[in-house]
């Protein structure tokens, strides 16, 4: 496993997770049905791996709101818990990657994430973990090899909603084997196109 202490969003950041599925995109690879945003995903790696330049960061104004509240919800969990945090930009761990938000202490870590206030009143009222965030989450236990992961939903003015969620083993197996299936399909794309490179050369 690798440690990267670079900035997220850094040229250093974009090329530490070049041409490996991350866990922020491994929802799609669990996903059913066509599949067409995975092979998007898939050939854009590719993409990475053949020409050695990572993609686009992708930013949207969901994103772009979620930077500059991430402070604020970082300041507010350290004060509700107290939790000593650590920042690092990348963690690799084979043929897959994460960028955690926070690592905490030697076992546990912090994602954090921004939801319309409506959207976040429910998930207060609901009081459970959120269904579209728990192939990331348990895709970070896995690969930073850590034992629990706090979900912390916040948007100013509203109370902070936070979350526990620990490995879930067969999970984790389960998404493990579809990102190694990701991995040989993607070699075979990048091995394709360079033979077809190779026979126009020729």
């Amino acid at each position: 496993m690798q440690i990267f202490e670079v900035e997220q969003n850094s040229p250093e950041w974009l090329r530490a997770r070049m041409g490996i599925p991350t866990a922020s995109a491994f929802g799609q690879l669990l996903a059913k049905g066509e599949g067409k945003t995975r092979r998007t995903y898939m050939l854009k790696l590719a993409g990475e791996i053949i020409t050695g330049e990572p993609m686009e960061s992708f930013s949207n104004e969901h994103t772009e709101r979620g930077h500059a509240m991430e402070d604020e919800a970082r300041d507010l969990y350290t004060f509700q818990t107290g939790a000593e945090l650590r920042r690092v930009g990348f963690v690799r761990n084979g043929r897959a990657g994460c960028s955690p938000d926070l690592l905490i202490g030697d076992v546990g870590g912090l994602e954090i994430k921004t939801k319309l206030p409506h959207l976040l009143i429910e998930a207060i009222l609901k009081d459970q973990f959120p269904s579209e965030h728990v192939a990331q989450v348990q895709g970070t236990l896995w690969v930073t090899k850590r034992e629990w992961w706090d979900l912390a939903v916040y948007y100013r003015g509203v109370p902070l909603f936070t979350k526990r969620a620990y490995r879930d083993e067969n999970y984790i197996q389960a998404l493990a084997t579809e990102v190694n299936r990701f991995n040989n399909e993607l070699d075979a794309v990048v091995a394709e196109i360079r033979r077809r490179g190779e026979a126009v050369a020729a």
